[in-house]
């Protein structure tokens, strides 16, 4: 298949659905990327275009004493009768549109058509963000090429309603599992249910008080959550096994270890078995940093904490202050009416164009 036109130097807008009409569902990425990479390399000045699988990466070395990273994934979930895009009036429709495609051609655009930079930029547009984390582009960036995410600041073109969004929760699961004693249910009174274990459970769920913490002006609410229930062989057996998967969104100023011991706590003394399935850290908001600092300058002071994990983490983990920030809206991602304010495409792009000129 020929590889599609991408015009950099076009309105964003319109750059955003171009890169909606390419289909780039996880794991099938190349194509977008294609034309990512043949659009860096021949529409801007100044750039070292780097492929890497699906990821291409793009940097100047300008000596400007300070780097500013743009970092957008270029896979979606699966497309659901939303491609290609629809443009009615002042909205831009279709799969990828809110996530994130719109902060990708915000990116893009910006690396081919800012002459005056303040700072060095390097462009990182990495593949299979939407599934598990062992595919995730970044993570093989950091293995194979860990000087390409090196920088003063990092920006992740994540949905944010055009505000910035500054760390992430950390997440967690575990499993908690209960054994009983099979037997005909009309005969109950000679098994041990093992659903009926997992009552308590789900009482010290439902009492469960959130804690709410602020962490440099931003305020992250936790959540402990049951996220999936199973158990049982047949409608006339009393279960000998049931299971609970819960789900812990916990505020950045937990480690992953502080969160799984509170977990225990939570669940202190009753007769499970607990297992823990996934564990992501947080990243705390980094603010304070003069190149944090000046973006939120740049967008009218106006932050907020972000709900949910990203990428963000990862960069947090490697001493690189991040931030979420992009024009899609993050309640209308993997939706089936997907779609972004186009307004917003144009005022992100303003914002960051005056921060990374000034």
């Amino acid at each position: 298949m020929a590889v599609p036109h991408l015009d950099l130097h076009a309105d964003p807008i319109r750059l955003t659905a171009a890169l909606v009409d390419i289909p780039s569902v996880s794991q099938d990425e190349t194509l977008i990327a294609d034309a990512v990479e043949k659009a860096l390399r021949e529409q801007t000045d100044g750039f070292e275009v780097v492929r890497s699988g699906n990821c291409v990466l793009a940097r100047t070395d300008r000596g400007l004493g300070s780097r500013v990273m743009l970092a957008g994934h270029l896979d979606t979930v699966p497309i659901a009768d939303n491609v290609p895009s629809r443009l009615d009036g002042d909205v831009l429709w279709g799969c990828g549109t809110s996530d994130m495609k719109a902060g990708d051609a915000v990116f893009l655009h910006l690396a081919a058509t800012i002459t005056d930079p303040a700072h060095d930029l390097t462009l990182v547009m990495y593949d299979c963000e939407e599934i598990a984390a062992k595919y995730n582009g970044l993570g093989r960036i950091e293995r194979e090429l860990r000087d390409w995410l090196d920088a003063d600041v990092a920006i992740l073109g994540e949905p944010t309603g055009g505000e910035i969004e500054a760390g992430c929760q950390g997440t967690l699961r575990v499993r908690i599992t209960t054994d009983g004693v099979r037997s005909h249910s009309a005969r109950s009174w000679l098994g041990d249910n093992a659903i009926h274990k997992l009552a308590p459970v789900l009482d010290r769920l439902s009492r469960y008080e959130a804690r709410s913490v602020d962490i440099d002006g931003c305020v992250y609410r936790e959540g402990l959550s049951a996220v999936r229930i199973g158990g049982g062989v047949a409608g006339n057996v009393v279960p000998d096994a049931a299971e609970l998967d819960v789900n812990f969104r916990f505020a950045p100023d937990r480690s992953p270890d502080e969160a799984l011991a509170h977990v225990h706590e939570v669940f202190a003394g009753l007769p499970i078995t607990m297992e823990t399935t996934d564990m992501s850290p947080g990243a705390l908001p980094g603010l304070s940093h003069p190149a944090a600092a000046a973006l939120v300058e740049a967008a009218g002071g106006r932050f907020r904490a972000k709900y949910g994990w990203t990428d963000v983490s990862r960069f947090a983990a490697l001493g690189i202050p991040a931030v979420n920030y992009g024009p899609g809206d993050p309640n209308l991602a993997h939706k089936r009416d997907e779609h972004v304010e186009v307004q917003r495409i144009t005022d992100v792009t303003a914002v960051l164009r005056s921060y990374l000129t000034r």
